[in-house]
């Protein structure tokens, strides 16, 4: 390959003289699409978080988590290129990895960012048949379930992903997409109450804040229980608590593909 000069999805531009051979990944769900991508001999270092496939755990080098990464075990992994996010990982994470290689970061908020991402794999890595085919299969799956949603009742959702304190998914991320797409209006996407991505919440005021049919609890990162579904029963008019799978709404990649068949089923639930 001759030396080519890409952007990753914060406008930082990184100059490759060859192929990147050695990958270190920060991202579970950017993990999994490398793989997916054909990938898995060139991954050398990933997070304890990243658990599919499920063998990567006995088989790659784990440096740590997406927060607090071993920089040394990863130095010593000799990467051309860390996998990074926006949202994942901290901009002093970024900063210091970037003394030992590049680190591409990106940033995913809606499905055109993932289908770009996957296409600036595809020519980072030199897969682009199979960022292609992978493009394609999630195109196909998301036209098919948006016309199944059409004839579907809307409903207002609060989704949580965090308690003590309680916390759930504001507007301006990757859930929220998820959310809208299937037809539920997050109450906390333009709410004047509450601030950030990810606001703390207080329970007791949920019903002045929007009122959800229902409330959704995700299994990651925090893991529910029937005690807090109870608790925020106890706060709610009429709203009926679902437990929900939380790599299908917040993981982005070539998960989407097993996303949207999810959320066909989770349809069935409600109804």
């Amino acid at each position: 390959m001759t030396e080519k000069t890409l952007t990753d999805q914060i406008g930082t531009s990184h100059t490759f003289k060859s192929t990147p051979k050695r990958i270190v990944s920060l991202v579970p769900s950017l993990t999994e699409l490398l793989f997916d991508l054909g990938l898995e001999e060139q991954i050398v270092g990933i997070t304890k978080f990243c658990v599919h496939p499920f063998h990567f755990k006995s088989t790659k080098k784990i440096i740590g988590g997406t927060k607090n990464v071993h920089v040394e075990k990863i130095r010593l992994l000799q990467p051309d290129i860390i996998i990074a996010n926006k949202e994942e990982n901290t901009l002093e994470i970024v900063a210091q990895l970037a003394e030992i290689c590049p680190v591409w970061v990106t940033n995913i908020i809606t499905l055109e960012d993932n289908y770009q991402m996957i296409t600036d794999f595809g020519q980072l890595f030199n897969k682009r048949t199979e960022a292609q085919k992978w493009n394609d299969k999630i195109q196909f799956v998301q036209r098919d379930f948006q016309q199944f949603i059409q004839d579907q009742s809307s409903f207002k959702v609060a989704y949580f992903i965090w308690a003590n304190p309680y916390m759930v998914a504001g507007g301006d991320t990757f859930i929220n997409e998820m959310l809208r797409l299937n037809k539920f209006q997050n109450i906390y996407e333009n709410n004047p109450n509450v601030t950030g991505r990810y606001p703390e919440v207080e329970i007791k005021k949920i019903r002045l804040q929007g009122d959800p049919d229902l409330v959704l609890l995700s299994s990651e990162p925090f893991p529910f229980k029937d005690e807090h579904a109870f608790e925020l029963g106890r706060f709610t008019h009429h709203a009926k608590t679902f437990f929900v799978d939380g790599e299908m709404f917040s993981w982005y990649g070539s998960r989407l593909v097993k996303a949207f068949t999810y959320f066909k089923k989770l349809r069935d639930k409600l109804a």
